[in-house]
């Protein structure tokens, strides 16, 4: 019962609530997790956003994407701080129409098989590259390169994901054909391989 219900809301949130947006198949939506974009959010397959996380900018994620518990994805220019005579509170902001200031062009890209750990805060206009992680309470101020890990505030790079470079081309290698074996996954648990 559970997992139709599960099932039913995230069909809801997906084709009613966030309609505007574009969202691949197998979408695992946690609780109190909140949608805006002055134009656009396109979600690849496979997407698994944890409960009370929020994405507030136009952004590109791509399939199976893991974001943990409390994950934000917040612009750098919400609001227009430098308006001369004008308090910032009252100052024009990015979901404003006549909002012309820094940021209206800015994108933030999550590239596939990225994990976003608990905590994390991602600056707009940033680049998180494929198979990326980044460490439960950072702060993503800058790209990140493929297949690393980091961590810490503001971001550093740690470590490769992989051991070797050779693990790495193994990874990729078999990753092209687990992909294609499994390309009607449905479900939010992982497979027992």
């Amino acid at each position: 019962m559970k997992s139709i219900l599960r099932k039913i809301r995230c069909f809801y949130l997906r084709n009613v609530k966030w309609r505007r947006y574009t969202i691949g198949r197998n979408l695992f939506v946690g609780r109190r997790v909140y949608f805006w974009a002055k134009n656009q959010i396109t979600i690849g397959d496979n997407f698994y956003i944890g409960k009370d996380s929020q994405i507030e900018t136009d952004c590109t994620i791509g399939d199976n994407v893991i974001f943990a518990n409390k994950v934000a994805i917040v612009g750098k220019y919400d609001h227009h701080f430098q308006k001369l005579g004008v308090p910032t509170r009252m100052a024009p902001r990015i979901m404003d129409d006549h909002y012309k200031w820094k940021g209206i062009y800015s994108k933030t890209v999550i590239e596939d098989d990225v994990w976003v750990g608990y905590g994390v805060i991602i600056m707009g206009g940033v680049r998180l590259g494929k198979g990326c992680i980044i460490a439960s309470g950072s702060v993503v101020t800058k790209d990140t390169e493929p297949y690393y890990i980091y961590g810490g505030n503001p971001i550093r790079k740690l470590k490769p994901r992989f051991e070797t470079k050779a693990d790495l081309e193994q990874h990729l290698n078999l990753e092209k054909d687990f992909l294609k074996k499994h390309s009607s996954y449905v479900g939010v648990k992982g497979l027992d391989v």
